[in-house]
């Protein structure tokens, strides 16, 4: 089950040092706000040179297979360089063209036409066609983790209509059904036999040169239907630590270390020839309370740990100041975010209030489960044991290995913390995690308004009303859910100095490097 959710992490998103992906859409290119351009180097973007990019990952996981298991970020680098999705994210919305251009819904918002991009091709120079598109959804809605990546979408509902025009039908209205061709919609060829996938010509920017054990050679695709692509060629690097990612740039053995975390970060402060680049929002942390049964079902007792949370304090030991405070509700990153609710701030007398109200047992020590899957999971726990003591709740903190923490405690669990790198949609958080019948809903939250309210919202066409509605289901989730976000973690990359306009937002865009460009 772990290894299901994490490709599906992979859809959009940053997972601290254990790997993630984030960040730009196709109507700009983030880029690295932290740190000033090398004096004297040219701001006038221009083409040449490699890129020499390191990537986290593990030589005993590696795939090659666009719609298989993608447990290490070097080979989703290197598989989203080569195959095109249909849509990205982008800079003000959520979702934003790439290999379909354009996208129109039915009046019932059950049936989506895509309508190609002019010019796309196969690396070979083969046209993209619809049956293409068809075939290659298809494969992907059959694999372990298809249903989850493409929900409400059987395989009967993709077709294509004409060369050039695919239809996806949705079995229940959904205003935002984009948004799930972002999520490994990479496109193969049609009928493109198993053995023969590694390798197989893409879409994309860049074409496979060589490729050996993780690691990797993509030279530019002159044809791509995209848009001029300004680096020559990149290198992928597979590191198996962030330290030893960390360590290669400093010595100038690579240009980028990509989502290397805090720690590297905080090495790399003082030196004037490298720049952090900082992606906010880029992965969320919560703490998992479960809401059906147990210790912590009612809300009031759920409340009071909200309440009992110091924030700041979360942010600047577990995060080293690089990350924001959150407000409990996932999806920072959203346009949508409903920015205008009330802070939550540590209040321990309210919090001891709350609990006595509820009956609830403060002379039991309560299990908090954790792993060391990404960096800072672990300690914020620790951090969070600590800080709710002052409000009478005593918690021990449980350390579990990753295969028996998925398999035995995500989802089961009465109290466990979780991580998620699609931190830029609340509707994916809504329709993943949080509907009574979402596939991982880690809470066990049943709550009929939540529900009534997503499907309104995914049912009304207009923008603004939609909004209104998202931001309703926003409240829900404020008030009474079983997620406890105490703080978002920025993605952090390291950057040699002539490196140039890396992608800057969070989730799956940050693995486009189609506009990076070197200064030298």
């Amino acid at each position: 089950m772990g290894v299901t959710r994490r490709q599906l992490l992979w859809a959009g998103a940053g997972v601290g040092a254990a790997g993630a992906l984030a960040a730009c859409g196709s109507g700009g290119t983030g880029g690295s706000k932290d740190a000033a351009p090398s004096a004297g180097a040219s701001q006038q973007p221009r083409a040449g040179g490699t890129l020499k990019i390191g990537a986290l990952g593990k030589a005993s996981a590696v795939t090659r297979d666009p719609h298989g298991t993608q447990a290490n970020e070097s080979d989703y680098l290197i598989l989203s360089l080569i195959y095109d999705t249909l849509a990205i994210p982008g800079d003000s919305t959520n979702t934003a063209p790439r290999l379909a251009a354009s996208w129109k819904p039915s009046d019932d918002l059950k049936s989506w036409r895509f309508t190609l991009a002019d010019g796309a091709t196969f690396h070979d120079g083969t046209p993209v066609t619809a049956e293409d598109v068809v075939w290659s959804l298809k494969r992907l809605r059959n694999t372990p983790a298809g249903k989850s990546r493409l929900p409400g979408i059987q395989p009967e509902g993709i077709t294509a209509e004409g060369p050039r025009t695919v239809v996806l039908v949705s079995d229940y209205p959904n205003a935002e059904l984009p948004l799930l061709t972002r999520l490994t919609t990479f496109v193969l060829k049609k009928d493109t036999k198993d053995d023969a996938v590694a390798g197989a010509p893409g879409t994309g920017p860049f074409k496979l040169d060589w490729y050996r054990d993780g690691n990797a050679r993509l030279v530019r695709n002159d044809n791509w239907y995209g848009g001029k692509v300004l680096l020559d060629a990149v290198e992928v690097r597979l590191f198996e630590s962030p330290q030893a990612m960390a360590n290669a740039l400093l010595a100038g053995q690579i240009d980028v270390a990509s989502n290397v975390g805090a720690v590297a970060a905080r090495t790399a402060e003082s030196r004037k020839d490298v720049r952090i680049v900082r992606r906010p929002n880029d992965m969320a942390m919560p703490i998992v309370m479960r809401t059906a049964d147990g210790p912590f079902a009612d809300a009031r007792v759920r409340e009071a740990l909200k309440l009992a949370v110091d924030r700041d304090a979360m942010v600047k030991q577990v995060l080293s100041g690089y990350g924001s405070v959150g407000n409990d509700i996932l999806g920072t990153g959203d346009p949508a975010f409903a920015k205008d609710l009330p802070q939550r701030a540590r209040d321990l007398a309210r919090a001891k209030q709350l609990l006595a109200d509820a009956g609830f047992d403060t002379s039991k020590t309560y299990d908090l489960v954790t792993t060391e899957d990404i960096s800072g999971l672990a300690e914020s726990a620790t951090l969070f044991a600590t800080q709710v003591r002052e409000a009478g709740v005593k918690i021990n903190v449980v350390k579990q290995d990753s295969k028996i923490f998925w398999d035995d405690t995500w989802l089961k669990g009465a109290l466990y913390t979780t991580y998620w790198g699609t931190n830029d949609s609340v509707v994916f958080f809504a329709s993943k995690t949080m509907l009574s019948d979402a596939g991982q809903n880690e809470s066990g939250w049943n709550e009929p308004a939540f529900d009534e309210t997503y499907r309104k919202a995914m049912g009304t066409a207009d923008a603004a009303e939609r909004g209104k509605l998202l931001h309703q289901l926003q409240e829900i989730e404020f008030a009474r859910s079983g997620y406890l976000l105490w703080g978002m973690a920025d993605g952090i990359d390291l950057a040699g100095a002539a490196v140039r306009d890396l992608p800057g937002l969070p989730g799956y865009g940050r693995v486009q490097l189609d506009k990076t460009w070197l200064a030298r």
